[in-house]
């Protein structure tokens, strides 16, 4: 059966990633996300309270994990643009500012390539 474009998250999360965005929710209200570029945290998706951070005007939203949006540079969008990220939960320590920090455990971006279908799936609707 044909892909459709509705049907293909360019991002989603785990269950464990869904629950532990359920309890920094709990305790920081509504959160967003942002693809770090590999600076000071490497490139872990990191967590934010969305009133703490201000998403820049050319960002990619790529879409929602667990209600909460979920964003990239343009730049990165160029080069991961063919893949669907998975946002995971594994132990280890959180992002330096990464709402996690301190958990014992910490967000890590997973990833597939898009098969051709979906590819072209996207294209049509314009979200490629």
């Amino acid at each position: 059966m044909p892909a459709h474009a509705t049907d293909i998250a360019k991002v989603l999360a785990t269950p464990a990633a869904e629950a532990l965005i359920e309890r920094l929710r709990e305790r920081h209200g509504p959160l967003l996300f942002h693809q770090s570029g590999g600076c000071c945290d490497g490139s872990s998706p990191m967590c934010y309270p969305q009133d703490d951070f201000i998403v820049g005007d050319r960002d990619v939203r790529l879409g929602e994990i667990a209600g909460a949006p979920f964003y990239m540079s343009p730049s990165q969008y160029e080069y991961w643009k063919h893949t669907q990220l998975i946002i995971d939960v594994v132990e280890g320590r959180g992002g330096m500012f990464s709402l996690e920090n301190g958990e014992g455990v910490r967000f890590l971006t997973r990833s597939r390539l898009f098969t051709d279908e979906e590819v072209e799936a996207l294209q049509a609707a314009g979200r490629f």
